[in-house]
């Protein structure tokens, strides 16, 4: 990757805010993703141009949203007792035509859909599943996602 705006991931001090660096060559999709100490690949399937070097940016996405709703979700059973063995997400993203969505606000154009399916490993009454699917909605990835989010972007 280039060598312009050398600048490294780093969480603040201050108020503990991680910034992730991306960062790639213009010519091709393939990034490189630096979080912290870690370093990560992000491209685009063969299939529109990438080099499949990585996930796409959806992937990651739905990354994000399934691993907050496992580790929120197995936080609340921890401080329960309650006998969580695993918790596994799978996910899925759409785009979705906004009139096919009964409960959707939007009536025009085209919707992203995500599909959350959980499974919780162990012995639960029906009211712990409920509880925990409640739980579920409540991960913080999720409550971004379904708000009002402020994007602020600058060019240098």
């Amino acid at each position: 990757m280039g060598d312009a705006h050398k600048e490294t991931a780093r969480t603040t001090e201050m108020n503990d805010i991680r910034i992730v660096v991306v960062r790639g060559n213009a010519a091709g999709f393939a990034q490189e993703i630096v979080a912290g100490p870690h370093r990560i690949a992000a491209d685009g399937p063969a299939s529109t141009g990438g080099t499949d070097t990585g996930p796409t940016p959806y992937d990651f996405l739905l990354a994000a949203i399934g691993a907050c709703t496992s580790i929120t979700v197995g936080m609340y059973a921890r401080r329960k007792g309650w006998p969580l063995e695993e918790v596994t997400v799978n996910l899925r993203h759409s785009k979705i035509h906004s009139t096919d969505c009964a409960e959707c606000e939007t009536r025009q154009g085209m919707l992203d859909r995500i599909e959350r399916d959980i499974h919780f490993a162990g012995s639960w009454t029906n009211e712990q599943r409920s509880k925990l699917l409640e739980i579920a909605n409540k991960c913080p990835v999720h409550r971004t996602l379904t708000s009002k989010i402020d994007i602020k972007t600058r060019a240098f």
